[in-house]
């Protein structure tokens, strides 16, 4: 009933191996050409490679609740209809409320470093030599990125017009880009030395903190397969095509994406990488590579077109169904019957472009992350209640312990490697306390809960949903105080907007379609 509220439905005209082209050309433009360089010179050293190794496991983990539940409820809106339909109504909104801004804020770095590489492609080494710069302007958003807008709009209007087409563009988009990765790998290791991944500091120059700390950095960069599965509703067959589709998506960036580091720092010891479009920059430092300086940019730019068409077709998808359930205004969810989604691609795209105009990359960074990462979380902790409370055989109140608990163990872990001394001892105790919790809650629960339905399910529940909320909880730990202040904010925002609109909307809604439900059946009844 929610669905028809868009009018015509979404058409299901999807295959598996667009759900996969859909997840990898999502985060492949996005990661390594975005956050690398930096996170490896700043926060990491050569060991990037292994921050995304952690970012890696943590969305797989991710992924898995993700793709059981795209099974159980295949409707567009991703995490805010598997939220809201464990959590109820607010959770649900406020959940994808901060996944829906994280969207705009992560395509707008995107959008940014777009200019980056494609003024590297024409031989312009100087980062804003493309950008305006406005003295009247607070620095920071004084660099008025005008490339990055037209990109902006340029998909937006190509996503107006048809999912599939804009699918089939992002395969070949897809496809390319995967020969352009293999290019930059095999080119990296022939021209490297195994030399640059130990110096001048080492590996792990910053040691295992910068490393975890890199890793939430570079965790945006995975929010590429939360767009795949908001495809749920124009799937032809989601029982089999989402677990596919979502998880593969994900092995396959996270190997290219380790392998990519590693070819960046072996061509260049990482004190020598730099801010704005790295790959370029490597290859051009090279005595006789500097035509594939031109090459790489290239690539890269049209890897980030990729990125940003799938990325943009997710954030609207989030609003359409957001639209549906009356918590924002409903004409957002019209669906048009020739074009799959229509016009509701222009608003998020709008958003999008101010931020990309004015914002500068380093700004954008740091207050990315967090609204993927809680988001995750809250897919984990529904996952496990709907497992084991929906299903009426563990009480409710025990499952929500457990998620308390967990939850409370993994905060003092995480809060136990960020304090000096005897820190060590605090991360021992809670991390055998987390291992203990849920192993009592799997001794206790298990018995009880119903057996798997005949779709796909997460195998060794409920660990694998546990390490996802424990993980999930210790990236959010290593973020900058700049995004808790955005998503304090923001927080603050939706809140009030859904006390003061949406309850009233969705509720006034529903007392509309029942009283006109009740005419009509009385109406039946007189006509018959």
């Amino acid at each position: 009933e929610v669905r028809d509220r868009s009018g015509a439905r979404m058409a299901r005209r999807l295959e598996w191996y667009d759900l996969v082209g859909l997840g990898v050309g999502g985060m492949l433009g996005a990661g390594v050409f975005v956050t690398t360089g930096r996170v490896a010179r700043d926060t990491a050293g050569p060991a990037v490679f292994a921050s995304y190794v952690v970012a890696g496991v943590s969305a797989l983990l991710s992924s898995f609740c993700y793709a059981e539940f795209a099974v159980r409820v295949p409707v567009a809106g991703g995490a805010f209809s598997y939220l809201r339909v464990t959590f109820g109504e607010f959770v649900g909104f406020f959940g994808g409320a901060n996944i829906l801004m994280e969207y705009v804020l992560s395509n707008a770095a995107v959008a940014r470093s777009f200019t980056d590489y494609l003024a590297s492609t024409c031989g312009v080494t100087e980062p804003n030599a493309w950008r305006v710069e406005v003295e009247a302007i607070a620095k920071g958003y004084n660099a008025l990125d005008f490339p990055a807008v037209a990109l902006i709009l340029l998909l937006t209007a190509c996503l107006c017009y048809s999912t599939k087409e804009s699918s089939t563009l992002n395969m070949v988009l897809t496809a390319f880009h995967l020969l352009f990765f293999a290019f930059i790998i095999v080119a990296g290791f022939w021209n490297g030395s195994a030399r640059n991944m130990v110096t001048p500091g080492g590996l792990a120059p910053y040691g295992v903190r910068g490393v975890l700390d890199g890793a939430a950095v570079v965790y945006f960069s995975y929010i590429g397969y939360d767009s795949a599965s908001t495809m749920a509703e124009e799937i032809r067959d989601p029982a089999r095509a989402l677990p596919v589709g979502i998880a593969g998506s994900v092995l396959i960036v996270s190997a290219l994406y380790c392998l990519m580091s590693v070819a960046l720092c072996v061509m260049l010891p990482y004190t020598e990488i730099t801010e704005s479009a790295p790959f370029s920059s490597a290859f051009r430092d090279k005595a006789g590579w500097r035509w594939a300086s031109n090459v790489v940019g290239a690539g890269a730019s049209i890897g980030i077109v990729a990125s940003l068409l799938v990325a943009m077709l997710g954030q609207a998808r989030y609003l359409c169904v957001i639209a549906r359930a009356r918590l924002v205004p409903a004409w957002l969810a019209k669906v048009h019957p020739s074009t799959d989604l229509g016009s509701v691609h222009t608003y998020p795209g709008l958003c999008t472009a101010s931020i990309a105009l004015f914002t500068e990359l380093q700004i954008v960074f740091e207050m990315i992350s967090i609204g993927t990462l809680l988001a995750f979380y809250l897919v984990a902790n529904a996952l496990i209640y709907h497992r084991y409370a929906k299903v009426g055989a563990t009480r409710p109140l025990h499952v929500l312990l457990f998620l308390l608990l967990l939850t409370l163990s993994s905060v003092g872990f995480s809060l136990s490697r960020r304090i000096d001394g005897k820190w060590r001892w605090g991360m021992a105790l809670f991390g055998a306390m987390s291992v203990a919790v849920v192993a009592i809650f799997h001794c206790t629960a298990q018995q009880g809960a119903a057996g798997p339905p005949s779709e796909w399910t997460v195998p060794l529940m409920p660990w694998p949903a546990a390490a996802s909320v424990f993980l999930n909880v210790f990236l959010m730990t290593t973020l900058k105080m700049r995004s808790f202040q955005r998503f304090g904010i923001w927080s603050l925002v939706i809140t009030i907007f859904y006390v003061c609109y949406g309850v009233h909307s969705t509720y006034t809604a529903e007392e509309n379609e029942i009283v006109n439900a009740m005419i009509h059946d009385a109406n039946a009844d007189i006509l018959s």
